[in-house]
């Protein structure tokens, strides 16, 4: 990992040092996030509420330049432009992405899930769909036990993904699926929320620096 990226890493603790006890862990979420967009592939997150709210946040992040900027390469550019004026503008305008998906996101797939079958089963048939070997799959939870997360996680860890866990400090039984835990120093359900954000925007800049930074 270039400094420039692993210093978003350390800064990240300087300004909460609760987070000391799972920077580890962090990191190495972040080292996984960098060599599956490396290798083409993408990042699966999913969780409740709040959470939801969060993987929305995180694919905000992700799909568009966040800090740094993000211009096309001359050959995509070169290829956008061969479709002439639209194609130009699309060149001119367009920013080099990283692939996301979130999956509480597919509101019709979602409810007619929801009324036809198991709801508990809602994001793990999103991600038995979409999970790739390869990819990696983040289940946001801040007590650790959604069913409906956990069973995705077992989804995606059955396609071949990495699986990572963002909870609170018990992990609850979404741990036990997950091979990295980052598991927040907190056990009441906002101040977990409230250290959630910071380390999902520390990965996504140290990702962000590591990809597309000078």
């Amino acid at each position: 990992m270039k400094p420039s990226a692993k210093n978003e890493l350390t800064a990240l603790t300087a300004r909460y040092p609760s987070l000391c006890v799972c920077s580890g862990d962090i990191e190495s979420f972040a080292v996984e996030l960098i060599r599956c967009f490396e290798s083409g592939g993408k990042l699966v997150v999913c969780g409740n509420g709040g959470s939801a709210a969060d993987a929305l946040h995180i694919a905000g992040e992700l799909l568009k330049g966040f800090r740094e900027k993000r211009p096309l390469t001359a050959a995509e550019s070169s290829a956008l432009s061969a479709f002439g004026e639209d194609g130009m503008t699309l060149a001119a305008g367009l920013q080099r992405p990283l692939p996301v998906v979130s999956l509480h996101g597919e509101t019709a797939f979602s409810t007619a899930w929801n009324n036809d079958a198991d709801p508990a089963l809602v994001y793990a048939q999103q991600a038995y769909a979409l999970v790739r070997r390869g990819d990696v799959f983040l289940g946001i939870s801040t007590s650790g036990n959604a069913v409906n997360v956990r069973l995705a996680a077992t989804a995606a860890k059955a396609r071949g993904a990495v699986t990572v866990s963002l909870t609170g400090q018990s992990g609850g039984r979404l741990a036990e699926v997950s091979d990295i835990r980052i598991c927040v120093p907190e056990s009441e359900t906002y101040k977990i929320q409230e250290l959630h954000l910071p380390v999902y925007h520390a990965v996504c800049l140290c990702v962000e620096k590591e990809l597309f930074g000078q």
